[in-house]
């Protein structure tokens, strides 16, 4: 691991670093932000979205003096592999900085595009022999691609993750233009192997979580036809799952509308983690 940064934040320290992945084949960057103290603390990760890099949620995300507070580790990675020899597409919403945290299964994306097990396997490794992490204790959050990311991994994991959350998440990739795009390029046509990367499917087939935690903005124009987050409250609704899905007036996607309900997911997390 190379440190590539570091900076004092909020009582606390906030590095940016990189390293050579297994998963993707490629150097891939990441942030971190460690509160002061002997640790170990409880970590939470934080997804984030289409085009975005690690560089959003670090520079914009406002995260920093509720996580100093709380004492926990907050981690961004990157949303894709990148680099010359890495295949990409033309539109925002494919191929580099879109990686959807899928395990791509299609040619040519299939080299390098092994998101899932990058995020679940490779780089929680590294976290917890680099930096005074506690495992035992962790949580996961993100914005729309990243909270697709975030409810699909937490679904999928129930035993790792002690909370989940999403800021305008997209719950229902599989019937969304983002979505059928981006699965379909990754995994084929086969929609059946789609459901494991969708929330609403995982949670009709079964996944359960005691409760969830969604900011969404009222004035967000992704609202209705790619988000849908009236999906999963109906999933969550049949499941027997605590959604708390806070309709907020005036927001859009942007992170105005993140960076404002940052502080609120991180303390909310806070109280789970230390449960």
């Amino acid at each position: 691991m190379d440190t590539r940064s570091t900076a004092r934040a909020h009582g606390g320290t906030q590095g940016v670093y990189s390293h050579t992945s297994s998963a993707t084949g490629t150097e891939m960057v990441f942030s971190v932000f460690v509160p002061d103290g002997d640790g170990p603390f409880p970590v939470l990760w934080y997804l984030s979205g289409l085009t975005c890099t690690h560089a959003n949620v670090t520079e914009k995300g406002e995260y920093r003096a509720a996580c100093a507070e709380a004492g926990i580790i907050f981690i961004a990675p990157d949303t894709s592999p990148r680099g010359d020899a890495v295949p990409n597409d033309d539109a925002y919403d494919f191929g580099q900085g879109a990686g959807f945290y899928v395990d791509a299964t299609q040619a040519p994306w299939a080299e390098h595009f092994q998101m899932r097990t990058y995020i679940e396997d490779e780089l929680p490794a590294l976290v917890a022999a680099q930096f005074p992490a506690d495992m035992s204790r962790q949580a996961i959050t993100g914005h729309s691609m990243g909270g697709h990311g975030a409810l699909t991994m937490g679904l999928r994991h129930p035993d790792r993750f002690r909370s989940l959350s999403a800021v305008a998440p997209i719950c229902h990739p599989i019937y969304c233009p983002w979505g059928e795009k981006a699965l379909s390029g990754y995994l084929g046509d086969d929609r059946a192997a789609w459901r494991a990367y969708d929330a609403v499917a995982l949670i009709e087939d079964g996944a359960r979580v005691p409760e969830i935690l969604i900011d969404q903005g009222e004035a967000d124009p992704f609202l209705s036809e790619q988000l849908q987050p009236d999906t999963l409250q109906a999933a969550c609704s049949d499941a027997g799952i605590a959604l708390t899905l806070n309709l907020q007036p005036g927001y859009d996607h942007s992170y105005y509308f993140i960076s404002t309900f940052m502080a609120a997911h991180v303390r909310w997390h806070a109280v789970r983690l230390k449960a």
